[in-house]
């Protein structure tokens, strides 16, 4: 008669990601085992050891110092923002009691150079350069026809949607800034109206890093729709 031999368990150590997964699961699990936690070691950088109630004290502390400086980069943004948000309402009433294009021209060149702080600024309005020969702003504003061949570099940016910020071309930079090209080492262009109907605005900057591609452009679409329709009332 044969015996058979029967099949020998063989338990399996546990792996460190089944720790982990227990321990997610029961995270109140040290709260329960004090005395372990108290009597569990972990190595310290500089070659000492700390317990683990020590190690994540010291981790909360860096949270804690992490947050603290999120929270004051959201309150410094909080707090320009809310700057801009006045410069924006002080620029409304003025182009809501502006009588006159020419008006209205001044009036945004004047809150872009004093209140924003622009270095350089232009605008480019689409049009029969004849039809506006009687206003007369200096160089910051610009007249010419849609389909003149000086627009040529700006083509990407009028056939796209909304505004761009960074580095510009150098045709770009020359024909918006003429003589302070070469200061400018960033630029914002803003659509007037829906496809730049209108236009554009231009808004340079000697910092390169001023307007960057990654930067939010919510304020300077608010500004172009506030400039768009102020200028349609002419």
């Amino acid at each position: 008669m044969s015996t058979q031999r029967k099949a020998e368990f063989v338990e399996d150590g546990l792996s460190e990601q089944s720790v982990h997964d227990f321990l997610a699961a029961h995270p109140d699990f040290f709260e329960r085992h004090s005395a372990l936690l108290s009597s569990l070691d972990l190595p310290h950088a500089s070659g000492g050891a700390v317990s683990l109630v020590e190690r994540q004290v010291a981790v909360l502390r860096q949270k804690e110092l992490r947050l603290e400086r999120q929270l004051k980069e959201l309150i410094q943004v909080a707090r320009q923002n809310d700057v801009l948000s006045s410069k924006v309402h002080e620029l409304t009433l003025q182009l809501l009691g502006a009588a006159s294009l020419h008006r209205t021209i001044v009036v945004v060149e004047e809150a872009l150079r004093s209140g924003f702080g622009a270095d350089q600024a232009v605008l480019v309005l689409f049009g029969d350069p004849d039809a506006f020969a009687d206003i007369n702003v200096g160089r910051f504003f610009r007249v010419v026809r849609k389909d003149d061949e000086t627009l040529k570099p700006f083509s990407t940016f009028l056939n796209g949607s909304g505004a761009r910020c960074g580095k510009i071309r150098d045709s770009q930079r020359e024909f918006l800034f003429r003589h302070d090209a070469d200061e400018i080492g960033s630029a914002a262009l803003v659509p007037l109206g829906d496809g730049a109907e209108l236009g554009f605005l231009a808004v340079g900057s000697v910092d390169s890093d001023r307007f960057h591609p990654g930067m939010s452009i919510d304020f300077l679409t608010r500004l172009g729709d506030l400039v768009a329709g102020s200028l349609k009332r002419f």
